[in-house]
Parts: structure tokens; sequence; C-alpha cells
């Protein structure tokens, strides 16, 4: 029995890196990132708020959040 040929399908136009992966080191600097504001917030509050940066008080809370939050966004162009 011969097989009749599958219709093509029609060639979809695509935006140059539309479905590009990530270059090798997005993901170790995404989680980098993620994992620096957690460490920035520990060492916050395990060093009874004097470090990392003394002068600026609770603004370190915003700042490790701020790093964090660099990661999490990062993981929106991850694929």
């Amino acid at each position: 029995m011969a097989r009749s040929p599958k219709p093509e399908e029609p060639a979809v136009e695509r935006a140059e890196g539309d479905d590009a992966p990530n270059a090798v080191w997005f993901k170790p600097v995404m989680v980098g990132f993620m994992l620096l504001g957690l460490v920035w917030i520990l060492v916050y509050y395990i060093s009874g708020q004097q470090f990392p940066v003394p002068g600026i008080g609770a603004w370190n809370l915003a700042i490790g959040l701020g790093i964090a939050l660099i990661g999490f966004l990062m993981t929106t162009r991850w694929r």
C-alpha cells in the first residue's frame, strides 16, 4: 500500500532569537542573584543588623530583596 505524502506545513516566520536557548551562563547567574540576595538578608539578621553595610540599617533588606528580585525576574526569560 503506497503512502500519500504529508502536506507540508506553512512556514512560520519568526523573529531572530524567539525560541533560541539561553546562553550557558544565564542559569548560574540567575540562581547566583537569588542566592546572593538571600545570603545578604541572612548576614544582616545573623550579624545583629551590623553587616553587610553597617551605616544604612534596614536598607540592607531592600538591597537583599532587590538582588534576589533580579534573579526572579531573570526566570521569566529562562528557556
